[in-house]
C-alpha cells in the first residue's frame, strides 16, 4: 500500500504549465487542452494540470468531462479552493443553481479572496430570492475591492496552499507601504502555519494597537496566545470578546478550550451547554471526550468519542483518539468503517492520516503486523506532507551548545540564578516512559504533576529574538552575556508564569520532553532544579514515536530517518551535559523501571530529595489529570508486555536500524 505522495514538478514541467496557462489566457482552449493532456500523462496528480484541463473543458462546453476532471482533482487535492469555484462555474453552465451555490460557498469558505465566486453567489442569491445573502456577498465584494491588489493576491495564494509565495508578496507590500491591518493579519496566519507563533503574536498585538475594535483580529490573537500556552492572557482576550457578544458560539467554545488548557475542568459544563444547542456537532463531542480522558473518566470519554464519530463518519480524529487511549479495541464493524472512509476519494488529508494511524493500531492489536505497518507508514507519509520539519537548525543549535557550554562556562557562573528547588524537569524523547516517571512523582504528597509546560521553549524564543549577530543566531550564544541579575529574573519569571498550573505543593513537575535541548538555560536560571532524563531503548523509542500521531509539534517523528537523526542528536547532547555537569541529570532507563519498580522509585525519590512514600509504588491509583498519550497506561500497574512490542515489526525496520547505527544495539 503506497501513499499518494506528490513529487514536486520539475523545472521543465513548470515551464510547460506556464505555457499552457498562457494559452488559456489567450482563449486558445482547444490547444491548451491538448497540451495539458500531454502533461497529465507525465504528472497525473498535478494540481495545476488537472485544473487547467477542467477549465479548458468548460470553455469548450464539455461540462460532464470537466466535472469528472474536478472529481479527480478533489481526490488528489481536496484543499484547493479554486476547484470548487470551477465546479460552481460548471453547474452555472448547466443552469443548476443549488449545486452551484453549494460549490461557490465551499470555495469562499476556504478562500474568502475569490471575487468571481462572490459575484456568482450575489447573482444566484438574488435569482433565488435570498436578498440578505446577496447583500452579504455584495459586502464581501466591496471589502475585497477596498484592499490593495497585492494583499488580495497574497490571500488567494495562501488559500491555494502557496504559503511561501503568499508570505513573500505580503511581506514585500508591508515593507514598501508600512503597516496594513489585513496584510499583518495574513502574515500572522502564515507565521502560525510555519510554526513561528511568536512572530504571529507580535503582529496581531500591533494590529490591535491600530484597530482595537477589530474582533476577528482579537480572536486570532487569543488563538495565538493559546497556541503559545499563554492561557491566562488568552482567557482575558476571550472574555473581552464575550463581553461584546456573549452568545457567539465560536467565542464560547474557544473560551472553554482555553480554560481546559490550564486545568479548569469547570469548562466541561460550558461544552455541554453548547452541545445541547447543537447535539450533532462532532468537534464539541471530541472536545468533551478529550477533557474526560484527561480526567481519567475513560468510559465516558469513549462514549463521547463514539458520538463524535457518529456525527461525522469520516472524522478521522475521533477514531484516532479512540486508538490513542492505547487500551481501546476496535470491533470488526468499526474497522470496516475506517477502511471505507480512508479509501474514499473525498476524505480530507487530515482525516485520512488520522484514519491510517487508527487502523495501524487496530490491526496491531489483532497481530496483523504487516498491514498494520503499511498503515502506519502511509499515515506518516501523509502527515509529513504538511510538515516543514528541518533537522539542520536543531543540530546546529546542539553543536553551538556543546561549543559554548563547557565545564568552565558553568563554573564561572556557579551560584547564580534563582535558588528555588521547586521544579523537577523530566526530559528526553516522547514515548520514552516520561509519563510513568511523572505519575510516580506526582503520587508523592509533596509533588504537583502539571503537564508539558511551554515556558522554557517560550523563554528560548524570547532570548533568540529576531536579531542576527555576525550572521549567526543569538541563542544559545546569548546565554554567555546574561548578567547575574538577568539569570535570577528569568528563574523567578519561570516560577511566576507556571503558578497557574500549580496548587501550592512544595515541588512541581515540568514534563516538556524537548527541554533536553535547553538544559544549559535551565541550569543557569534554576541551578537547584532537579533534571531527570527518561531514556528508552532506541529501537523501541523510535518506533513508538513512528506509531504516534501527535496533536501538535514533534514533527521529527514522521519519517524513519528524521526520528533516528533526532535520537542521535539527543544522545550526543545528553552525553555532553553529563560531561560538563556531572551528577546534574539522573538517567532513568524505562526497561529497568519495568523490571525493578521499587528500586527505581526509591532512586528517583532520593535524587529529588524526597522521602519514600508507598503511594509512589501504587502510582496507578493516583487520581489526577494526565495530558499525554500514555494517560490510560499510567492508570494501570506496570505494563511489562510493551517493552519489546517493536520486535513484531522488526522485518520492516531495517532502515531504522541502519539509521541508528551503533545505537540500535540494546544496552548491555
Amino acid at each position: 500500500m503506497q501513499p499518494a505522495i506528490f513529487t514536486p514538478p520539475s523545472s521543465r514541467l513548470e515551464t510547460e504549465i506556464k505555457r499552457v496557462r498562457a494559452l488559456l489566457e489567450q482563449s486558445e482552449f482547444a490547444q491548451g487542452l491538448a497540451a495539458a493532456q500531454v502533461l497529465a500523462a507525465e504528472a497525473p496528480e498535478s494540481r495545476d494540470v488537472l485544473y487547467m484541463i477542467a477549465v479548458s473543458l468548460r470553455y469548450l462546453q464539455r461540462i460532464p468531462e470537466a466535472l469528472q476532471t474536478l472529481e479527480r482533482l478533489e481526490h488528489a487535492h481536496p484543499g484547493y479552493p479554486r476547484l470548487y469555484q470551477e465546479r460552481g462555474h460548471c453547474y452555472v453552465a448547466q443552469r443548476a443553481a443549488e449545486p452551484a451555490i453549494e460549490a461557490y460557498e465551499r470555495a469562499v469558505t476556504m478562500s474568502p479572496a475569490l471575487p468571481a465566486s462572490w459575484r456568482a453567489l450575489q447573482t444566484l442569491y438574488r435569482m433565488l430570492g435570498r436578498p440578505a445573502d446577496a447583500e452579504k456577498a455584495d459586502a464581501q465584494l466591496r471589502n475585497l475591492a477596498a484592499l490593495p491588489h497585492e494583499i488580495v493576491t497574497a490571500f488567494s495564494m495562501y488559500a491555494d496552499g502557496e504559503i511561501l509565495d503568499a508570505e513573500r508578496v505580503v511581506r514585500d507590500y508591508l515593507l514598501a507601504h508600512g503597516d496594513h491591518v489585513e496584510g499583518m493579519r495574513l502574515l500572522a496566519k502564515i507565521g502560525l502555519d510555519l510554526d513561528v507563533a511568536d512572530d504571529a503574536e507580535l503582529l496581531l498585538a500591533r494590529v490591535l494597537e491600530l484597530a482595537p475594535q477589530h474582533r476577528e483580529a482579537r480572536y486570532e490573537y487569543a488563538i495565538v496566545l493559546l497556541k503559545r500556552h499563554k492561557h491566562v492572557r488568552a482567557r482575558e482576550e476571550m472574555e473581552k470578546l464575550l463581553a461584546l457578544d456573549p452568545d457567539n458560539r465560536m467565542y464560547r467554545t474557544t473560551h472553554a478550550t482555553v480554560c481546559i488548557g490550564f486545568g479548569d475542568y469547570q469548562a466541561l459544563p460550558r461544552y455541554r451547554e453548547l452541545l445541547a444547542e447543537t447535539p450533532d456537532d462532532p468537534e464539541l463531542h471530541l472536545s468533551i471526550a478529550h477533557a474526560l480522558k484527561t480526567l481519567g473518566q475513560t468510559t465516558e470519554a469513549i462514549r463521547a468519542y463514539h458520538e463524535a464519530a457518529a456525527s461525522r463518519p469520516d472524522f478521522g480524529e475521533a477514531y484516532w483518539s479512540l486508538a490513542n487511549l492505547k487500551t481501546y479495541r476496535f470491533s470488526e464493524i468499526e474497522i470496516a468503517k475506517m477502511r471505507t472512509a480512508e479509501a474514499s476519494p473525498r476524505i480530507q488529508l487530515a482525516d485520512r492520516y488520522h484514519m491510517c494511524f487508527a487502523l495501524g493500531k487496530a490491526l496491531e492489536d489483532r497481530a496483523e503486523y504487516a498491514e498494520s505497518f503499511a498503515f502506519y507508514e502511509r499515515g506518516n507519509a501523509l502527515k509529513k506532507i504538511e510538515c516543514r520539519y528541518r533537522p539542520e537548525p536543531l543540530e546546529r543549535t546542539a553543536r553551538l551548545h556543546e561549543s559554548l557550554c563547557t565545564a568552565e562556562f558553568f563554573a564561572e557562573r556557579a551560584g547564580l540564578g534563582c535558588d528555588s528547588a521547586a521544579p523537577i524537569f523530566i526530559v528526553g524523547l516522547p514515548r520514552s516512559g516520561s509519563t510513568l516517571i511523572e505519575q510516580i512523582l506526582a503520587s508523592h504528597s509533596q509533588v504537583e504533576g502539571t503537564m508539558e509546560l511551554a515556558d522554557i521553549p517560550r523563554m528560548v524564543q524570547d532570548l533568540q529574538g529576531r536579531e542576527v549577530i555576525g550572521g549567526e543566531q543569538r541563542y544559545p550564544g546569548v546565554l554567555g552575556s546574561l548578567s547575574a541579575a538577568q539569570l535570577t529574573r528569568l528563574g523567578e519569571r519561570y516560577l511566576t508564569d507556571t503558578l497557574v498550573y500549580r496548587t501550592g505543593k512544595a515541588r512541581f513537575i515540568d514534563k516538556m520532553p524537548n527541554n533536553f535541548r535547553h538544559l544549559a538555560l535551565i541550569h543557569l536560571i534554576l541551578p537547584n532544579a532537579k533534571i531527570i532524563d527518561a531514556r528508552r531503548e532506541p529501537m523501541a523509542c523510535c518506533f513508538s514515536n513512528f506509531k504516534q500521531l501527535f496533536a501538535s509539534g514533534q514533527q521529527f517523528t514522521y519519517s524513519i530517518e528524521d526520528i533516528a537523526r533526532y535520537y542521535r542528536m539527543y544522545v550526543e547532547l545528553m552525553a555532553h551535559w553529563d560531561a560538563v555537569l556531572p551528577g546534574k541529570v539522573l538517567r532513568v532507563q524505562h526497561e529497568t523501571v519495568v523490571r525493578d519498580l521499587e528500586g527505581n522509585v526509591r532512586r528517583i525519590l532520593d535524587f529529588c530529595g524526597l522521602d519514600f512514600e508507598p503511594a509512589c509504588l501504587e502510582f496507578h491509583k493516583t487520581s489526577r489529570t494526565v495530558h499525554s498519550a500514555s494517560s490510560e497506561q499510567v492508570r494501570r500497574p506496570i505494563y511489562r508486555e510493551g517493552v519489546d512490542q517493536w520486535r513484531h515489526y522488526e522485518p520492516w525496520l531495517a532502515p531504522l536500524k541502519a539509521a541508528l547505527g551503533p545505537l540500535a544495539a540494546p544496552a548491555g
